[in-house]
């Protein structure tokens, strides 16, 4: 007997499709390849060393770095079209340094972000309160009792967080977070987690990330990369039982731990 297994449209599931993605700098092959299915509801995390390609994957998906093969969205080859209108589309990204407006505050940050679905005449239009959808994104993040300071004062984590509440608020359904809890405190990192949780329920969520202990708390899927490539996907547990990963990639962390 033949069993079915439903697709992610058949499931009612938003997704974001990568086939055979390659990426080529000046004759080196960043990207060689790639195919994965990144799906809503699940916190996806990509590992591997560094050089894997990871952020590389990033960027081509947004639209930073040209690459070829198919990467679709809703119906959208988003390979075809520019990183603002791949934004408009749901998709958005944050970096490993966080991008905000310093001289701002957190709720002008987040008014200007959430201008991307604004026209340019709604952009320069007076309006009386907050919007809703910023006021959410600002609980949601937890910054609501910060949204008058200037985001130059913020902490490192919460500089973080208020750029994932940029893209909350750009309504974006697609999130890929580069090393979101780099340089945060175990009290920052285990918040950050657990907002990946509340976001990601409704979205689909990929993060970049080196922490090992912060991966097997919170993921849900995980892809090794090396060498432009997928290596491995599964499970914490999968990933960890994985000869293949533990040459490569997990024995690389435990030796650089004995050493440290």
């Amino acid at each position: 007997m033949t069993v079915h297994i439903a697709s992610p449209d058949e499931r009612g599931l938003d997704y974001l499709e990568i086939r055979g993605l390659t990426v080529d700098f000046d004759g080196f092959r960043a990207i060689d390849g790639v195919d994965l299915t990144l799906l809503q509801g699940q916190v996806h995390f990509l590992i591997g060393p560094n050089g894997a390609g990871k952020t590389t994957l990033v960027d081509a998906v947004t639209g930073l770095v040209r690459g070829t093969g198919h990467v679709g969205y809703r119906g959208q080859d988003l390979l075809s079209m520019r990183s603002h209108r791949i934004v408009r589309a749901g998709v958005g990204r944050t970096f490993q340094t966080a991008t905000v407006f310093e001289e701002l505050s957190v709720l002008q940050n987040l008014d200007i972000a959430g201008g991307v679905h604004r026209s340019a005449w709604g952009m320069f239009r007076s309006r009386r309160g907050v919007p809703t959808y910023v006021a959410e994104a600002l609980e949601t993040i937890g910054l609501a009792g910060l949204r008058d300071r200037p985001a130059g004062v913020l902490a490192h984590g919460q500089k973080q967080w208020l750029e994932i509440g940029m893209l909350l608020v750009q309504d974006a359904k697609v999130m890929l977070l580069d090393e979101p809890v780099a340089g945060m405190s175990a009290e920052e990192r285990e918040e950050t987690g657990e907002l990946l949780r509340r976001i990601g329920a409704e979205r689909t969520v990929v993060v970049i990330e080196h922490d090992m202990e912060f991966v097997r708390s919170y993921a849900d899927l995980v892809t090794v990369m090396h060498a432009g490539k997928v290596l491995a996907e599964g499970t914490v547990a999968e990933i960890q039982a994985d000869p293949k990963v533990q040459e490569v990639y997990l024995g690389r962390i435990a030796e650089g731990a004995e050493h440290a």
